[in-house]
């Protein structure tokens, strides 16, 4: 019968002219194996599909006796259950997924690109990018600690809350996925991680008056800004789908000009049609159309490089707020009041989508109606009913935009209400 292994017996073992296998009575199936160099590692050796095989753990030190076995408990565990370790083994060198890099690339092929769209696939390799690989790219899978993840997030939350907790669900995904092709034994997050950062659902609205000073505020900012403001703010749609859109989106023929958002771009994966009001055309109308040099390439509406969709809404946001606050204050100084009383509320391009929905609402726009214009279904119409009503409410959309429309230029042609500029700020 094997003697039980011992740290002790271990350290007095000696190599000899001959490779030495020796068992461990304290875990049948573990052996520790000398070889005549002097080196020692561990072993497994267990029967699979009726075959007699072996599986290398590792070496001393790396896997002291304790370690050894645990580690040993774990593969005899996966063979009882129907798993080859040697043959996952064999997957893994193929694949070479035991670095963290790679088995990211692997993750972001197999998963990430299959399940998403475009813009996620970006978003996902950029957090991948920026907040992960630096630190943990070139280590092996097996060696990341759930403490290493936890400070890693709160690092990242310091900079950017929601990021934190955008990167906490991606890395449980991505360490279930390395789970399931026994990349890994264990995830580092199978114990419940807290999102780094609250988060709450946003409700802002933009006041009549916020929308007047956002478009005298637009028209003073250059293209491709100022203009993809305007129309974010007529049509309703995602800021994705207004900053990437393409000329040959367009239907301008006719008396029903409206823009044709592809299945691909439009977040429901549906084509989706929007109607473009009068205010929403001269905006079109005014833009300039710049050709990339390859006649292959997508001819943007808003670009500067004529190759790519414009970029940078960071900057072009703070020069709108600047400029919105430069004509609110300019507003209360020619009334007499304290021009740097005045102060807007936060607001982000987001907002805009909301602010029209609602504007259409309180102008008497059905709900049905007003989330058609925004391709979304929140459920107001369910059942059998949801799944036989095709109708695109296309007139019913039509109406709806151009009324908002008709509003957004009765709040600037009307140009009254410099008083309600305080209203914003609630300055004196």
């Amino acid at each position: 019968m094997a003697k039980t292994l011992t740290v002790r017996a271990i350290e007095a073992f000696k190599a000899t002219d001959v490779r030495q296998e020796i068992p461990d009575g304290g875990l049948p199936g573990l052996y520790l194996i000398i070889q005549p160099s002097g080196v020692m590692s561990w072993a497994i050796r267990y029967r699979f599909e009726g075959k007699p095989k072996k599986f290398t753990i590792g070496p001393l030190p790396l896997y002291p006796l304790a370690k050894a076995r645990e580690e040993a408990s774990k593969l005899l565990r996966d063979v009882s259950e129907g798993k080859d370790p040697a043959a996952a083994k064999a997957t893994k060198k193929a694949l070479k997924l035991d670095i963290v890099n790679d088995a990211l690339d692997e993750f972001i092929k197999r998963y990430v690109e299959k399940k998403n769209r475009p813009s996620t696939i970006t978003e996902r390799k950029r957090l991948f990018d920026k907040d992960f690989r630096p630190k943990f790219g070139k280590r092996a899978m097996k060696s990341i600690k759930r403490q290493e993840i936890v400070a890693q997030l709160d690092e990242v939350a310091e900079r950017a809350p929601i990021v934190a907790n955008r990167l906490l669900s991606l890395l449980r995904k991505f360490f279930n996925w390395a789970v399931q092709r026994d990349i890994i034994d264990i995830s580092p997050m199978e114990k419940k991680i807290d999102k780094p950062s609250e988060e709450t659902t946003r409700d802002r609205i933009l006041t009549d008056d916020e929308v007047r000073l956002l478009w005298l505020a637009s028209g003073n900012i250059p293209y491709p800004f100022g203009p993809m403001v305007r129309l974010l703010l007529l049509t309703a749609q995602r800021r994705s789908e207004v900053s990437g859109a393409q000329w040959p989106e367009l239907d301008l023929a006719g008396n029903d000009h409206q823009w044709i958002i592809p299945p691909e771009r439009a977040k429901n994966r549906k084509e989706h049609y929007v109607a473009l009001a009068a205010e929403a055309l001269l905006e079109i109308e005014a833009l300039p159309k710049i050709r990339p040099a390859d006649d292959e390439e997508p001819i943007f509406l808003f670009t500067t490089t004529g190759v790519t969709k414009v970029s940078g809404y960071g900057r072009a946001k703070k020069k709108i707020d600047a400029e919105m606050l430069k004509i609110a204050r300019k507003e209360a100084e020619a009334l007499g009041q304290s021009p740097a009383k005045v102060e807007l509320e936060p607001w982000t391009f987001h907002d805009l989508r909301r602010t029209a929905a609602s504007g259409m609402a309180r102008l008497g726009v059905p709900v049905h109606v007003v989330e058609a214009v925004i391709n979304h279904r929140s459920g107001s119409i369910k059942g059998v009913a949801a799944v036989y009503n095709r109708y695109d409410y296309a007139e019913e959309k039509r109406a709806a935009l151009i009324a908002w429309a008709d509003h957004v230029k009765r709040l600037t042609a009307d140009g009254t209400d410099a008083s309600n500029a305080l209203q914003v700020s609630g300055g004196k």
